[in-house]
């Protein structure tokens, strides 16, 4: 590390500024854990089952979205489910799976998060990452920075294609070492994954579990409005790229204005590790160089199984499976190191995976108390006899409230969409714009949701607390929000 990288000396080193031999000790903050911030967020929504009447739309099956969807006009009161001490407690192992019925809710993606830790431990042993990153770094010298648009710009195609959400937890773990080594902070290499596939899902353009789902529900063709979420997609990538890019620019230059500059030695003993002169002038052998091209080819692998052979957790989990033994023979790590390594990677992201249960019982006591469907009847009443301009806007921040409640873009879409979109009728306003307001409002929130596993996931594998994030994220939050009301405002008066 340069001498220009070192955070600036503090005046006088009290006890808790003198470095200690653990990097999570060093990474400890007076912020609750997300573990926490999430069970709080369990029992506020149970206090909200006995607050909000509880309440239902009949729901019929819809064909071509390929679920029931709710049916507009036919809201109705029905008795109460308030949650109480034991349901909450209950709640993060309804997270995983129902315990009573015993179907999957997010047990797969914590499975897939398991797996994938394994997988980065064996590729870990073989010491290939490091020496390969170390490497990339000496031939980038001086270009760094342009990694950050390049890779935004692909975690965004991914995102308006085919909504890349919880795939990119795979990558937190091989990005940020990178941009540490090229001298930026934590907080980059999350920005540029959480923040481009965010902004793809912001700007989707042909995503079937967002723009395909939600334009089917409207009854509308999902073409409809293409143009104006394209808009989306390009300035949001433009916006957020650029913000990133001087974000990274500033820290590398002083340290100190990383938002965890608190965290930055512990950021780089965690994520680097210790290396002599020796380690750091290495070359990669050729055992490690295959190492790293089935390393690559896994995740294109992944990525093209997602996307067209309609692959989901299960399989991408065993995909990382099979490729940490292929990985751990080749190497000649032994029966005994590839156990190892595989186990102790999995514990690094055993953490993750309980976080992604955590959210998703948020939801699962939101659903069983049944309030969601009362939320949505108060938007549809207050949306009544709006003109165009105030229509839209109140729809896009319906959709926001909303969005904290149900992360699920899919989810959201089946929930909304059906009630929400004919009343644009009334408001001489096209339905594909209620659509664009429904998916740019939850991509803007799962850029910062804390129900949404993805950016607590993202953020506990990048040792990043809540509050840092958003201490980072805000002025972006505000600069999307003003650039989304502008467009969408404009495409409603035209």
């Amino acid at each position: 590390m340069t001498e220009e990288q070192q955070p600036p000396e503090k005046p006088s080193e009290s006890p808790s500024d003198i470095p200690s031999d653990s990097p999570e000790q060093d990474l400890a903050t007076r912020f609750p854990t997300a573990y926490t911030i999430l069970f709080l967020l369990i029992i506020f929504v149970a206090a909200l089952t006995w607050i909000i009447p509880a309440g239902q739309y009949d729901r019929e099956m819809n064909e071509e979205v390929g679920r029931e969807v709710a049916v507009p006009g036919t809201y109705q009161t029905v008795d109460p489910n308030p949650q109480g001490f034991m349901d909450i407690m209950l709640a993060p192992t309804a997270g995983f799976y129902d315990p009573d019925s015993y179907v999957a809710n997010a047990i797969d993606v914590a499975l897939f998060v398991i797996f994938l830790g394994g997988f980065l431990g064996v590729m870990n042993a073989t010491g290939a990452i490091d020496t390969g990153i170390r490497s990339a770094m000496r031939h980038l010298k001086g270009h760094e920075v342009w990694m950050i648009p390049i890779l935004m710009t692909l975690f965004a195609i991914g995102g308006t294609t085919y909504g890349m959400a919880e795939e990119t937890l795979a990558f937190y773990a091989i990005l940020i070492p990178v941009m540490m080594a090229a001298g930026y902070d934590v907080v980059t290499g999350v920005a540029i994954i959480l923040i481009g596939a965010g902004i793809g899902v912001l700007g989707s353009t042909i995503n079937p579990f967002a723009t395909v789902i939600a334009a089917n529900a409207a009854d509308i063709p999902f073409t409809d409005g293409m143009a104006v979420r394209f808009i989306l997609l390009v300035g949001g990538l433009l916006i957020c790229a650029a913000y990133v890019m001087r974000y990274a620019i500033r820290v590398k230059a002083d340290p100190s204005r990383s938002v965890v500059s608190g965290q930055w030695n512990a950021h780089r003993k965690l994520f680097l590790g210790r290396h002599d002169e020796k380690v750091l002038d290495s070359t990669l052998d050729r055992t490690q160089v295959i190492a790293l091209l089935i390393f690559a080819a896994t995740f294109v692998t992944m990525i093209w199984g997602v996307s067209s052979q309609g692959w989901w957790m299960a399989r991408m989990g065993a995909l990382f499976f099979g490729s940490a033994l292929v990985i751990g023979i080749i190497a000649r790590l032994g029966e005994k190191k590839l156990s190892s390594s595989f186990v102790d990677g999995a514990r690094d992201l055993l953490g993750v995976a309980l976080v992604v249960g955590l959210a998703r019982g948020i939801v699962v006591i939101m659903d069983q108390g049944m309030i969601a469907d009362t939320i949505l009847h108060s938007a549809e009443t207050s949306l009544g006899g709006l003109p165009e301009l105030a229509f839209i806007n109140l729809m896009f921040w319906i959709e926001v409230g909303m969005s904290f409640f149900v992360p699920s873009s899919s989810g959201l879409a089946v929930l909304s969409m059906p009630i929400l979109a004919p009343l644009a009728d009334f408001a001489n306003v096209g339905r594909d714009l209620v659509v664009t307001a429904y998916q740019s409002a939850n991509g803007l929130v799962n850029l910062i949701n804390p129900t949404f596993a993805v950016v607590v996931g993202g953020l506990a594998i990048g040792r990043v607390s809540y509050d840092r994030w958003i201490a980072f994220i805000w002025p972006l939050l505000l600069i999307l929000t003003i650039f989304i009301t502008l467009v969408i405002s404009a495409a409603a008066l035209l």
